[in-house]
């Protein structure tokens, strides 16, 4: 069994070596020319953020993939730009440390390279508010939390719905022109009680506002819920979905492919609102990413 080590460089700065065997170490004798480099966005990760990796290499490669805190990372390859893409994220509930990505890709000759690279996590700084909302948003009755039970189980069966493939096409865009009233990971103290974390971000537009998808993909939600009120969910590829609630009127409907830019609804003041707003949400793999931090990343 031969052996022979390569270069790995994460994020233009880190460095690590890894090791590739059997035939692919024969074909290969120039170490500088063996370089694979890993750049992600945001450059600074805390918890909450979403991540784009970016994979290039001088090799052939055949396919690419990865495991981040115990979730599947599915790249496509670019071949404009000669890259491999992945999206990924970390939760709110991560705690600053380091974490490892642990990558496989395979040649275009079947060899494999595998490299396990830890990556540092920061804490992020949110703030806290107090909301007041009618009493059955917070005390609902039997009847309504039979309906929310159902209606659980519904967003739990859409929520795990993955598609591996890339839908999504270039930098992802704002939803409407307009002020952003609440920020993404804010606590969100209901009639005094702390019951939430305000997982996405509120827009302050009026009802009827229109409302545009942040990128392309497909419908897999489209109908009025009890807290979300009428609610889309587009899926984007790659374990990624973005949802918008509180709509005043639903322009598409569950099936439908979309286009970035499209627009999917009316805004409104429907479900656990206080008033006409627009709220949307960015999911990665059953965990809530920064909506903001996403539509600030550069995707080719």
């Amino acid at each position: 069994m031969f052996h022979y080590r390569v270069q790995f460089i994460l994020s233009s700065f880190a460095v690590c070596t890894i090791s590739l065997s059997g035939a692919f170490a024969n074909n290969y004798t120039k170490p500088a020319a063996q370089t694979i480099v890993v750049h992600y966005q945001p450059s600074r990760l805390v918890n909450g953020s979403p991540i784009l990796f970016e994979i290039r290499s001088p090799l052939t490669m055949k396919s690419i993939s990865a495991k981040w805190m115990d979730r599947d990372v599915f790249f496509s390859f670019d071949p404009r730009q000669k890259v491999w893409l992945g999206i990924a994220g970390v939760s709110l509930e991560t705690h600053p440390g380091k974490y490892s990505l642990v990558l496989t890709a395979r040649t275009s000759d079947h060899n494999e390279i595998s490299i396990k690279r830890p990556i540092a996590i920061a804490k992020g700084k949110y703030r806290h508010i107090s909301v007041t909302v009618a009493r059955q948003f917070t005390e609902p009755s039997s009847q309504q939390l039979l309906e929310i039970k159902q209606e659980r189980e519904l967003k739990e069966d859409v929520f795990s719905h993955l598609t591996p493939q890339q839908e999504w096409q270039g930098n992802f865009v704002p939803p409407v022109t307009a002020t952003i009233s609440d920020v993404f990971g804010t606590a969100r103290v209901f009639n005094g009680e702390t019951q939430s974390m305000h997982q996405g971000l509120d827009y302050a537009v009026p009802s009827g506002t229109p409302v545009s998808a942040l990128n392309r993909g497909s419908v897999l939600l489209a109908r009025p819920l009890f807290f979300e009120g009428n609610f889309v969910v587009i899926d984007h590829g790659q374990g990624l979905l973005s949802l918008y609630m509180h709509l005043s009127k639903l322009e598409v409907k569950e099936g439908d492919q979309v286009t970035k830019g499209q627009e999917i609804a009316l805004s409104g003041g429907t479900g656990r609102a206080t008033g006409p707003h627009l709220h949307i949400a960015v999911r990665w793999q059953g965990i809530y990413v920064n909506p903001s931090t996403l539509m600030s990343l550069s995707l080719p």
